[in-house]
């Protein structure tokens, strides 16, 4: 999960990102076989949080590189894998020495905004014919969660996320220089760790700014009231399942400019 974000006050807690939510990456495996590096290749992992998919793009043979916005993301992933590279770096304007053959990045993009910046960025980085292949929130991801805390605090347009549709996310791609060969929108209900504090925690890790101006004491009480008001729907009396629903993306770099 990467950090990059116009939300500066969200503070990343690496070691509960690793033990409590290791299901980001875990589900980001799958998205290799998309990519299908080859050995020798250049590939940048965009987002790369703690750089346990960046390993296992590296482990394919190819080149790989990590780059994330936050300082101890970035940190804890040179800390596991210092054979590899890893560096600071924003989403919406980083530059790469010369262009790779292919972009990856999971669970990220929706903590980047404006989205116009960030596609122009990789479609600058990218090789003419590299590829691109991203997975990340899509149109109606956590929108039971994201609703329940409007409902408690009694304030509309709190999702500090950008959440696109297939058609709005395809057409940014395309008009920027990116041919979209799949898109797929899919819901993907969650399991969410630690029992009964499930909710709770990822409220914590991932939804700081769904309680800006609140005290700590204010949080936990919207916390508290949010999980009554989804423990029928989202919580089976072991586990809360989260209403995750996600875009996935291959899209391909024009080797020329359209006429």
């Amino acid at each position: 999960m990467a950090s990059d974000t116009v939300y500066a006050h969200h503070v990343w807690d690496t070691d509960r990102y690793q033990n409590q939510h290791s299901f980001v990456w875990e589900y980001g495996a799958a998205l290799i076989d998309l990519l299908s590096p080859q050995s020798g290749q250049q590939i940048l992992d965009l987002g790369c949080g703690t750089g346990e998919l960046t390993h296992a793009l590296a482990e394919t043979g190819a080149v790989v590189s990590g780059i994330d916005s936050d300082a101890a993301m970035v940190a804890k992933a040179q800390q596991q894998y210092p054979q590899l590279s890893f560096a600071i770096a924003d989403a919406r304007n980083f530059v790469v020495a010369q262009p790779v053959d292919g972009i990856f990045s999971n669970a990220a993009l929706h903590w980047v905004k404006p989205p116009e910046q960030a596609v122009q960025a990789m479609a600058n980085a990218l090789k003419p014919g590299g590829k691109l292949v991203v997975e990340f929130g899509g149109k109606g991801n956590v929108q039971a969660i994201v609703g329940a805390v409007e409902t408690v605090r009694q304030q509309k347009k709190l999702c500090p996320w950008y959440f696109p549709s297939i058609g709005e996310y395809a057409h940014l791609l395309e008009s920027h220089g990116l041919d979209v060969m799949f898109a797929a929108l899919i819901d993907r209900p969650t399991p969410l760790n630690d029992g009964a504090q499930g909710l709770a925690n990822w409220l914590k890790m991932f939804g700081s700014n769904l309680f800006i101006g609140l005290n700590e004491t204010a949080i936990e009480s919207v916390i508290q009231e949010v999980e009554s008001l989804l423990r029928s729907q989202m919580y089976d009396g072991n586990q809360w399942i989260a209403d995750y629903r996600r875009l996935r993306l291959v899209a391909v770099k024009q080797s020329h400019k359209p006429a």
